[in-house]
């Protein structure tokens, strides 16, 4: 796929990840929660957030579809200027924004513009004045250079074909002595062929995903030091299935259990932090 399709299959498949919240799931038996807002919330535990992060940002921020906690790792300070890769519904934004604080600023860039609206429905509705939201590609910021401390994102750079020119931007518009934070996933095992040739299969985070080793010479090439692997965990199956799209592969493939489980198990999640010196 080129780069105007994947941008295009992205947009279309996250803004339906954002009508879903009431919508039932279709999964195996095994994997159906009664609630989406219910197994958005037991992800979240999963992947490294507390009750409190969970309890204290809108409940609309929280879509389940992240691979870890970014902010967690990241040693937020008062007063820094944070910027947030595929911010989504807003979340990671919001629990930063309580760490940089009110002299502080959180900026969260999205190419979806559905997701833009309800992050700033819900930072409206949580009061949050240090946050705002910017509809865009995260291969080419609109942010300028040099201008932030820190820069998050949550299981989005593996959305696109271009990483290495994700990772650029990141570097570009990072301040001299700031950093990175990174949860995302990557690839252990070969995926199935139709995983790694569907659209769906790039879209739920999965065909999209590398090497651990090609990741970490992407962010070294774009001038990143001090490479650092802060965390690495199995990837969850349940936030394989939280959305719409993994749900299509599953149902149009007819998937078994233990394919389903082959498939999480050949990916895992990482958080990787670096400094631009």
């Amino acid at each position: 796929m080129n780069k105007e399709q994947i941008h295009k299959n992205v947009k279309s498949g996250y803004a339906e990840i954002v009508k879903r919240n009431t919508k039932k799931s279709f999964l195996p038996r095994i994997f159906q929660c009664c609630d989406p807002k219910e197994l958005a919330s037991d992800i979240g535990k999963k992947i490294g957030y507390s009750e409190e992060e969970l309890k204290n940002v809108p409940g609309d921020a929280n879509l389940g579809i992240g691979c870890g906690n970014p902010t967690a790792l990241a040693s937020i300070k008062q007063g820094e200027t944070i910027l947030d890769l595929g911010s989504g519904a807003g979340f990671d934004c919001f629990l930063a924004s309580k760490g940089t604080g009110e002299t502080g600023k959180v900026i969260g860039v999205d190419i979806t513009p559905e997701m833009v609206a309800q992050a700033k429905k819900n930072a409206e509705k949580g009061n949050y004045k240090n946050v705002e939201f910017k509809v865009g590609e995260i291969e080419n910021l609109p942010v300028e250079s040099n201008s932030i401390d820190l820069v998050i994102s949550n299981c989005v750079i593996n959305l696109s074909n271009q990483k290495e020119q994700v990772l650029k931007e990141a570097y570009r518009v990072t301040k001299p002595n700031g950093r990175i934070m990174i949860s995302d996933i990557i690839l252990l095992n070969d995926l199935p062929d139709y995983v790694k040739n569907s659209v769906e299969g790039h879209i739920a985070c999965l065909a999209g995903a590398i090497r651990m080793e090609d990741y970490i010479h992407a962010i070294k090439k774009a001038g990143f030091n001090d490479i650092s692997i802060d965390k690495k965990a199995p990837f969850p199956i349940e936030l394989m299935l939280n959305d719409p799209i993994a749900e299509k592969i599953v149902i149009e493939n007819n998937l078994s259990e233990k394919e389903i489980k082959d498939i999480a198990n050949s990916i895992a999640s990482i958080s990787i932090s670096a400094k631009k010196l």
